[in-house]
């Protein structure tokens, strides 16, 4: 191999190849593009890939390697994409890599990467792509990755990264489809500036300390598809102009202190409210949204009955957490049997009466039924178990 002088093209990924890469790598100075990607091989990455002053695309993603990112790889001129997703490296992220100018896409998740971001990566003004998640990176996102006007997905995930959002955090990315920012330590208000991200279509702020209100501008991403908001500190009530969503298909607001009533719901395929502070009645608009799969609404201060007609229009629904409502009495309607998908049925403490109607005999999917803490009676022999040879948990 250490012959192929003009070979350009070099693709092992997807086998078994272990141990060390091979030093005559080196020697293919011709070579544009290289991918190892899926194999087991080891080592410290070679600092003389920037040898290869052709390469443009590296990809070494999903292997063993360790050590860390070598500082020449910031000098390899035409590197336009680089990849070296989950590994075992460690280190900081070296300065030295935002003086490849032409980086395209950058992934360096999954690994084991300690520091703060340098400020000169608003230097990699042609990034399209930049996935950092899942690392162990601290201090501030820096300021000047939000002026990376050709960016689309920007992705930090599973870090310990802290300090505020820039209140202009979209006025340059009107681009951009995809941020992640889950799982971090992240705090302060919402960014106004936000709608300015008019191709938005994930936004993922959940498990940080932000508080404050969601804005009514978050009724301007249009093209918004997931919206997940989830374990923070968010108060006061959803905005109405979340109705204008009309795209979106998940929403998790769970685990804040979002208050008001549930109201101006659309199409979700998945809606988790759940441990906030919502009042009023039951929405009973939910029970005709027929693309739902998971609803949560546990832990609010909600009353009402459940409908009779309750899963007639719920046919896709795999999930119901209705538990602890407070005030939502009545009975578990028959027509519960409908929801032919349910695999987690959790009604447990509310102030539900009656019969356990014999119907969940239908629900052969169920893994989880929880009826507990309720003032329901049932005939003595709960003949409907029989049928549940899925359901692993049964609490009454």
């Amino acid at each position: 191999m250490a012959r192929l002088h003009r070979l350009k093209v070099l693709d092992l990924s997807f086998n078994s190849f272990s141990g060390e890469v091979p030093s005559w790598f080196v020697f293919l100075h011709q070579l544009q593009f290289l991918s190892l990607r899926n194999n087991s091989f080891t080592g410290s990455l070679l600092s003389s890939f920037s040898n290869i002053s052709k390469i443009e695309t590296l990809d070494l993603a999903i292997n063993s390697f360790d050590g860390q990112i070598p500082k020449e790889i910031g000098s390899v001129e035409y590197l336009r994409n680089l990849n070296l997703y989950g590994n075992n490296l460690i280190g900081s992220i070296p300065p030295s890599l935002t003086n490849a100018s032409r980086l395209e896409t950058l992934d360096l998740s999954r690994n084991l990467l300690q520091g703060n971001i340098s400020e000169g990566i608003g230097n990699l003004h042609n990034l399209n792509f930049l996935s950092i998640q899942d690392n162990h990176l601290t201090g501030s996102i820096p300021f000047t990755i939000f002026n990376i006007s050709k960016i689309k997905v920007l992705a930090f995930t599973k870090n310990s990264l802290s300090g505020d959002l820039p209140n202009g955090l979209c006025n340059d990315l009107t681009i951009l489809k995809e941020l992640y920012l889950s799982y971090n330590k992240l705090h302060g208000r919402m960014p106004t500036s936000l709608s300015n991200c008019s191709q938005l279509q994930m936004l993922s702020l959940s498990y940080n300390e932000f508080d404050g209100p969601i804005h009514s501008e978050i009724g301007k991403l249009s093209n918004l598809l997931e919206l997940y908001l989830g374990y923070n500190h968010f108060t006061w009530i959803i905005p109405l102009e979340l109705g204008n969503l009309v795209n979106l298909m998940e929403l998790d607001m769970g685990y804040n202190q979002i208050s008001g009533s549930i109201r101006n719901l659309i199409k979700f395929e998945e809606l988790l409210l759940e441990i906030n502070s919502f009042s009023g009645s039951l929405p009973m608009e939910i029970f005709n949204i027929s693309g739902l799969k998971v609803i949560a609404l546990t832990s609010n201060n909600l009353s009402g009955t459940f409908p009779t007609n309750m899963c007639s229009i719920l046919p896709n629904i795999e999930k119901l957490f209705l538990n602890n409502l407070a005030n939502i009495d009545g009975t578990i309607p028959h027509s519960i049997s409908n929801c032919s998908k349910l695999t987690h049925l959790e009604l447990s403490e509310n102030k539900l009466t009656g019969l356990i109607p014999n119907s969940l005999g239908y629900l052969t999917h169920l893994q989880f039924l929880n009826v507990e803490e309720n003032n329901l009676n049932s005939d003595s022999s709960l003949s409907f178990l029989t049928s549940l040879t899925n359901c692993r948990t049964w609490m009454s």
